[in-house]
């Protein structure tokens, strides 16, 4: 049994918790209204075997047999089953309604996205810089169980849940593994020679002036030489990872980490695009990975820097 804590936050960090929640709702919006194509339900079944590539003889295994039951299932009956699903997350995130039940929902879909058309993430092999985007998905759907988030800007009157506000602390564990995972990938030579090629990349098909402004960068790392940023982004990820973990030196790297995600966001994943009905941005995998970082960092902020009491324990 999970005892109720929510008094421990304040009525400004409860509205700040909602306009979070919303926030998210508002990128599961998004995600609905590009996946609700044609182009999208069409090439499902595509996109779950173009996971196969790469993976490890037990992944691809894996993989084999989700793709079995859903040529089973049949492929555009799944594919609408998850428009309708990210429509109904979407709703109940922006009113509130329902919202405990359908952020554990949330999870558990997200954990199956991941596993699924996600390919658990991977292949992890040369190249690879993070453990995946729907997994950061759950994250955020498990900080909105760990705040009293439909107390404010609700549809309807709400009944008053329990929250266990160590949760949070949970949230922040798992956050800080991921991104100690992260940084294991920014420590290896190849990420170091080669992250220029991931900038370059999210060109691609952008407008121009995302290709003008992700090129303000690219000149930048020219200059300083890719080796050096690549020491730099590595060093930055291990010190974010290490502030989370250890629960120390948050007053500084929550933001620092807000805006470091940031600027991954708006550069190696060109913010998030291209985005074209059919696919959810990032070249097909939703929204891209760092924004949702940052939607988590906004919960860890309002959780522990709108605390006053935070500036009275050690930093």
């Amino acid at each position: 049994m999970f005892d109720n804590r929510s008094s421990h936050y304040t009525g400004s960090q409860e509205l700040a918790f909602a306009g979070v929640r919303v926030l998210f709702g508002v990128i599961w919006v998004i995600n609905t209204a590009l996946e609700a194509n044609s182009r999208y339900i069409n090439h499902f079944l595509a996109s779950l075997v173009a996971r196969l590539k790469g993976q490890p003889a037990a992944v691809q295994t894996f993989l084999h047999g989700v793709i079995h039951i859903v040529t089973m299932l049949g492929p555009r009956h799944v594919a609408v089953g998850t428009v309708v699903l990210d429509g109904l997350l979407a709703a109940s995130l922006i009113t509130g309604f329902a919202l405990r039940p359908m952020a554990w929902l949330g999870i558990v879909y997200s954990l199956a996205l991941w596993a699924t058309v996600g390919g658990l993430g991977g292949p992890y092999g040369t190249g690879a810089t993070d453990p995946g985007t729907a997994i950061v998905y759950a994250l955020v759907f498990l900080a909105v169980l760990s705040v009293p988030s439909e107390r404010r800007l609700t549809v309807g009157s709400q009944p008053e849940s329990a929250v266990d506000t160590r949760r949070i602390e949970v949230v922040r564990i798992l956050f800080g593994l991921l991104w100690a995972f992260d940084a294991f990938w920014k420590w290896l030579p190849f990420f170091w020679e080669h992250n220029l090629s991931y900038l370059e990349q999210s060109q691609v098909g952008q407008p121009a002036w995302i290709v003008a402004y992700i090129g303000i960068f690219i000149a930048a790392i020219r200059l300083v030489g890719q080796v050096a940023f690549g020491i730099f982004a590595a060093a930055t990820e291990t010190v974010l990872a290490a502030s989370l973990l250890l629960k120390r030196w948050q007053k500084w790297f929550l933001p620092i980490g807000f805006l470091y995600s940031f600027g991954v966001w708006t550069t190696a994943e060109g913010w998030g695009g291209p985005y074209h009905l059919g696919s959810t941005g990032n070249r097909g995998d939703m929204l891209g990975t760092a924004n949702i970082y940052m939607v988590v960092y906004l919960y860890l902020m309002i959780a522990y820097l709108f605390d006053r009491r935070f500036y009275k324990r050690p930093a």
